[in-house]
């Protein structure tokens, strides 16, 4: 009987892999369970070989487009495309649910298979029927070829989804209004064809489902994975999470030591920064004999006060607004600052802060009583002041009457006590109280009895003295003092300041 189907058209799908290929049957070995076309075509272009052989393995569906009729079956000649699609109804070989092959009649729609578009007035002509000997030729081979080759894993994968959109030819192909209808009706028997009775009648359960569903196995699961693969952690908190911060070091760090300065007197009052770090304070003799060893080993009076000069105008500037005040656009709100200095070196302090505070475009206004003979370091600043644009005055009467912006108090000497009591100071003091202006002490000392003046910055030299309450907030700047002269007066010294040269005190 396999001699009968030779000669028929056919249409070979062989998965996604190889394609599908369409050609006339030249032979079928049942031994070897293959099957060969001549003139082949794959997925719609001409093969460059004359034949092709399949085995049963390769296939998974197989289409019988064209029945020779009697006498034909040794017309082998040359296969056109338009004669593969020109019918348009192929006979597909399906599994039954049983495990039988059965042919089924199905118009061919495959898009990679090179196919000739009817006219509408061909529409008739697009249902062919199958004849009773068709039919008979049809079974036969069924049962001798094509169950052989339904025992495959290819043949049996979706078996089911063949039986219910397939249709046997026993039954009656209704007539087609058109081609257009008639497609749309193979989509609703496709889609909408299965068996009642193949539906489930139960539902769902949802519940069950879920208790399958072991939630803390999971979870386990998930983080031995993600510490043996080295991921974040899930916040276990006996775990050091593996990734960092861009502020963080990776580096296993020592613990801090937040007290880093230790001082060889007992300590009065104590400060610390804003990182924690502790910073006592010094007596006013330790604080004395600090510069004196630094001067000895080269930081000389006149680079003190340079630096001094440096760090107060710096905070000084800070304190009149920065940036946001002193641009060219804000020409015209030039800040104003007095300066109330004395004839001893704090005085000589505060007046190389007015010089530097005038080279950027401050309005400072210098007040110094005059005296017969002054202090060398006093004359060597005074002379580089008068270079600037700053104004100098003796007499508090030249002093502004209106506010300004910011009042430096370089007034007070440990070593001058006797000179507040002088009238032009104990004036400066009653000017100071009364303008309202903010005040910035440069190196205060600590008094005993109540401040003239009351600061609301005060900043300190090296290292803080006991300052009170009258001291206002305290700040403190570095001065270029070196590390074994700390260690030469005694005091335990490890830099504070970090990145900075003035950094703010509070009160421990």
């Amino acid at each position: 009987m396999a001699t009968d189907w030779l000669g028929s058209i056919v249409s070979i799908n062989c998965g996604d892999s190889l394609g599908v290929y369409q050609g006339r049957v030249s032979a079928v070995d049942q031994v070897s369970q293959t099957i060969s076309l001549t003139r082949p075509f794959h997925n719609g272009v001409k093969c460059l070989v004359p034949e092709v052989t399949f085995r049963a393995g390769d296939i998974t569906e197989l289409k019988i487009l064209e029945i020779p009729g009697p006498g034909e079956n040794q017309h082998l000649g040359d296969l056109h495309p338009t004669e593969l699609g020109s019918s348009g109804v192929g006979y597909q070989v399906g599994i039954n649910q049983n495990g039988t092959g059965r042919l089924v009649k199905k118009p061919s729609s495959s898009s990679s298979a090179p196919q000739n578009i009817p006219k509408r007035t061909d529409a008739k002509n697009q249902d062919a029927a199958v004849s009773p000997q068709q039919q008979q030729c049809s079974k036969s081979y069924v049962d001798r070829h094509v169950e052989p080759l339904s025992q495959s894993k290819s043949f049996r994968r979706r078996h089911n989804s063949w039986s219910s959109s397939s249709r046997h030819p026993n039954q009656a192909t209704p007539k087609k209004s058109g081609l257009k209808n008639g497609q749309m009706k193979n989509k609703d028997d496709e889609c909408f064809g299965d068996d009642i009775e193949e539906i489930p009648d139960t539902d769902f359960d949802f519940e069950g489902n879920l208790a399958l569903f072991d939630k803390a196995a999971v979870f386990e699961e998930i983080d031995t994975y993600e510490r043996r693969s080295g991921t974040r952690s899930r916040g276990i908190p006996n775990e050091r999470p593996t990734r960092y911060r861009h502020d963080e070091n990776i580096l296993e760090s020592e613990p801090i030591v937040y007290r880093r300065i230790t001082v060889p007197h007992s300590v009065s009052k104590e400060f610390c920064t804003d990182s924690g770090l502790v910073v006592p304070s010094v007596s006013y003799e330790l604080h004395k004999k600090l510069l004196s060893v630094a001067e000895k080993h080269g930081l000389t009076l006149e680079r003190r006060l340079e630096m001094t000069g440096v760090c107060a105008s710096q905070m000084a500037l800070t304190l009149l607004g920065g940036p946001n005040r002193l641009n060219p656009k804000n020409i015209h709100q030039r800040p104003t600052v007095a300066l109330l200095c004395g004839p001893h070196v704090k005085g000589a302090q505060g007046i190389s802060c007015g010089r530097h505070l005038a080279n950027h475009d401050v309005q400072v206004i210098l007040f110094l009583p005059n005296f017969v003979k002054m202090l060398e370091s006093i004359t060597n600043e005074l002379s580089l002041f008068c270079k600037t644009q700053g104004q100098q005055v003796s007499s508090l009467k030249d002093l502004p009457t209106s506010p300004v912006d910011l009042v430096i108090n370089c007034l007070d000497c440990p070593e001058n006590a006797f000179l507040r009591d002088q009238p032009w100071y104990k004036a400066a003091v009653a000017w100071a109280n009364q303008n309202r202006a903010p005040v910035l002490s440069i190196d205060p000392p600590v008094h005993e009895v109540e401040q003239g003046i009351d600061a609301k910055w005060s900043l300190a030299l090296g290292l803080p003295l006991p300052l009170g309450e009258h001291a206002g907030r305290v700040y403190l700047c570095d001065i270029g003092i070196p590390q074994q002269v700390f260690q030469e007066v005694g005091i335990n010294y490890h830099s504070p300041f970090g990145c900075k040269f003035v950094i703010p005190l509070h009160s421990a």
